[in-house]
C-alpha cells in the first residue's frame, strides 16, 4: 500500500468543523474526499455515512442536557451518524466531550433529551440487543471465570447443555480456555477484561458496545488485548462502538473514527480507516505508511477539536 498524500481539508466557514468541509446535518466536519487517492478514506456521503437500511445504530439530530433552567448544560449535539452493520466505529475525543455520553444514549440507559436514537432498527432497551463492557469489569469476584461467562448465557435463556457447550468456545475466542476454573481474584486485570468481553459477547447480540474497556491497563496489557480485539472483530462480523481518548487505539481498531468537540459535543472528523482488517501481523500493520499518515490525521483532529 503506497503512503497517502496528508490530508490538508478545507474548513468552509466559523464553526463549521476541524479543518474539514462540513456535508450535511451532523457532520460538521466530514473529511471530503476529492477523488481517487485525494485523501486517507475519507468521506463525504452525509449524514453519518453508510446506508440507513444496513445501519446496526441510527442517531439523528441527538442533543443531550443536564440539569434544567439556569442550570442547563447541553453536553451532546446536535449529532447524527449511522453505523453500518458490520463496522467498528471508535468515538475519540477529550475528556468532557460527550463521549460515553453518547454510548449510553446507545444502550438505551438514558434517552435523548431531543433527535431519536435507534439500534437494529427500534429503540434502545438496556440488556437487549447489545454487549456492553466498561472501564472496570464489573464481574463476580466469587464465581470462576467459566462462571462469569456462564452466568451470562444463563441470563439470555441458553439452556444448560447448551451453556456447557458454549462458554470453552467464549473463552477460547479471548485466550482464556486455561483459566476457565480461577475465580476472578486470581486472574491479572487484563485477563478480568478478557473475561468482561467474552462475556458481552456470550449472548450473541449483534451490537458491543465499550467504554474505554483497557484505559486503567499498562501498556503492554493494553497492546496485547487490542491485538485479540482486532481478531475476534475480524472473526465475529459484529458491530463495535468503542469510546477511546487514544488515538492509537482508535486508529488501530476502528474500521471508522470519529473525533468530538469539546462540550457540547460534535463530530469534527468522521474518517474510513481503509487499513487491512486481516493479513498483517500488528507490528507490520503499525508500520504501514498508511497507519501513519491515519494516525497523523486523527491526531491533529483531536488536538484541534480540544481547543
Amino acid at each position: 500500500m503506497s503512503s497517502p498524500p496528508d490530508l490538508a481539508a478545507t474548513a468552509t466557514g466559523p464553526g463549521e468543523g476541524v479543518g474539514a468541509i462540513g456535508t450535511g446535518p451532523g457532520r460538521e466536519a466530514g473529511i471530503a474526499a476529492a477523488g481517487p487517492g485525494e485523501g486517507v478514506g475519507a468521506t463525504a456521503a452525509g449524514p453519518g455515512g453508510g446506508s440507513a437500511g444496513e445501519a446496526a445504530v441510527d442517531v439523528r439530530e441527538v442533543e443531550h442536557v443536564y440539569g434544567a433552567g439556569g442550570d442547563a448544560v447541553t453536553v451532546l449535539g446536535p449529532i447524527s451518524l449511522t453505523v453500518p452493520r458490520g463496522s467498528f466505529l471508535v468515538i475519540v475525543g477529550a475528556s468532557g466531550c460527550g463521549k460515553s455520553t453518547l454510548l449510553r444514549l446507545i444502550a438505551g440507559f438514558e434517552r435523548p433529551t431531543s433527535g431519536t436514537v435507534r439500534t437494529g432498527g427500534a429503540e434502545p432497551v438496556p440488556g437487549r440487543g447489545a454487549g456492553i463492557v466498561f472501564q472496570q469489569p464489573r464481574l463476580f469476584p466469587w464465581r470462576t471465570v467459566g462462571g462469569n461467562v456462564e452466568l451470562a448465557l444463563r441470563y439470555a435463556g441458553v439452556p444448560r447443555t447448551e451453556r456447557a457447550r458454549r462458554v470453552p468456545h467464549l473463552l477460547e475466542r479471548v485466550g482464556l480456555h486455561d483459566v476457565a476454573d480461577r475465580r476472578i481474584w486470581q486472574i491479572s486485570g487484563g485477563q478480568q477484561q478478557r473475561v468482561a468481553i467474552a462475556r458481552a459477547m456470550a449472548g450473541d447480540d449483534p451490537l458491543l458496545l465499550l467504554d474505554e474497556p483497557f484505559a486503567a491497563l499498562d501498556a503492554l496489557t493494553r497492546e496485547r488485548l487490542q491485538e485479540d480485539l482486532r481478531r475476534v472483530s475480524a472473526e465475529t462480523g459484529r458491530t463495535f462502538v468503542f469510546v477511546t481518548h487514544s488515538v492509537e487505539e482508535a486508529v488501530f481498531l476502528g474500521t471508522r473514527v470519529v473525533v468530538l468537540t469539546r462540550q457540547p459535543g460534535r463530530i469534527a472528523l468522521d474518517l474510513d480507516i481503509t487499513l487491512p482488517r486481516t493479513g498483517p501481523e500488528p507490528d507490520e500493520l503499525r508500520a504501514l505508511p498508511d497507519y501513519a499518515a491515519f494516525r497523523t490525521t486523527v491526531g491533529q483532529a483531536v488536538r484541534a477539536a480540544a481547543e
